[in-house]
């Protein structure tokens, strides 16, 4: 069975996963008061050209965007999310639960637009209108669930709009790594702090064993943040095991390699469902891949591949959800490639 559900199912990279063997038997402060954090958090920090910004490390994405929205917004201040991000889809209402509407948008490609974000502060009393919730954050996921990316000039405009509306900008980062390694990107890694308020850069997807490391670049955001990420249950006793991973990855720009691999396979796979004839729901330049099938062919796949349905698009077929990771090999690729010739 050759695997393309997603990209971190496997354990870790090698690299990572030597250097918590080798110091297993350390002991250390806990709760990320340890060497390893304060390193990763100084490499972070001058990675994004960010001197200044707080660095915390969660276990997960869900738990990472549910501890800084809560701890960001007021009771009453709600949330402008594209309809496919991942707060809106895949994490239980998590955000809605803390009392935080999502303010959901259609789009076609999973990305925002500057006039949508306006639209949606209009339609909400553009904050004069106390009988509605206020809109004070944007969440943009680079890439997105449909593995789209932000150019520069995208999330320039974007941070721009926010700044005149008076609105947060929070990019979740889970596939930040593919994003800034995907063809044709002039997006930086020291550009994100410029122009968000808060960003995290994704671990769990790009060859950790699990971890996301949270980077608050406004000031008004930062007191007390440890608070929320303990009331949250996000302060993880064995804090050094995060800090030791990031660190590592940070090293040589290991994270970026270990996300340029997942890309160009992805490349290669998208490449040959093209030349074989296979319709794209979307044209991802990242490591989520989503052709369009016959349903009668999806079954025959499902009996060596692994991967996930995606969504019907009509009677007869189906969208389906291909991912590679740093660990996926190239002869995975061919077989799946060789399985879908016409």
């Amino acid at each position: 069975m050759y695997f393309f559900r997603n990209d971190y199912s496997e354990g870790a990279l090698p690299q990572v996963m030597e250097a918590l063997a080798r110091t297993n038997a350390c002991s250390t402060v806990g709760y990320g008061d340890d060497p390893y954090c304060h390193e990763a958090a100084s490499k972070i920090r001058h990675r994004f050209g960010c001197p200044n910004a707080d660095v915390h490390f969660l276990v997960g994405g869900t738990q990472t965007n549910l501890t800084f929205l809560s701890a960001a917004l007021r009771p009453w201040e709600a949330v402008i999310a594209a309809g496919t991000a991942h707060i809106a889809t895949h994490e239980t209402g998590a955000i809605e639960a803390c009392g935080h509407k999502v303010c959901t948008v259609p789009t076609a490609d999973g990305k925002l637009r500057p006039e949508q974000i306006r639209q949606v502060y209009a339609d909400h009393g553009a904050g004069r209108d106390e009988h509605m919730v206020l809109p004070k954050l944007v969440y943009l996921s680079n890439a997105t669930e449909l593995g789209t990316v932000y150019t520069r000039a995208e999330l320039t405009a974007i941070s721009q709009t926010c700044r005149e509306l008076g609105l947060y900008l929070y990019l979740d980062g889970a596939r930040l790594a593919q994003a800034l390694t995907s063809p044709g990107c002039r997006l930086q890694p020291e550009d994100l702090a410029d122009l968000c308020d808060a960003f995290y850069i994704g671990g769990t997807k790009n060859g950790l064993l699990f971890g996301e490391a949270l980077v608050i670049a406004r000031d008004c955001l930062k007191p007390n943040f440890r608070h929320a990420i303990k009331q949250r249950g996000g302060m993880l006793a064995k804090g050094r095991l995060l800090g030791l991973q990031f660190s590592t990855v940070f090293d040589d720009d290991l994270w970026l390699q270990a996300a340029r691999h997942a890309n160009q396979l992805a490349a290669r796979l998208t490449e040959g469902l093209r030349a074989a004839g296979w319709p794209l729901l979307v044209d991802s330049p990242t490591n989520q891949v989503f052709p369009i099938l016959p349903n009668d062919r999806v079954v025959l796949l499902e009996q060596e591949f692994s991967f996930e349905r995606w969504g019907a698009v009509d009677d007869g077929h189906t969208a389906v959800r291909l991912v590679t990771s740093w660990a996926t090999e190239p002869a995975a690729v061919d077989a799946l490639l060789a399985a879908l010739r016409p």
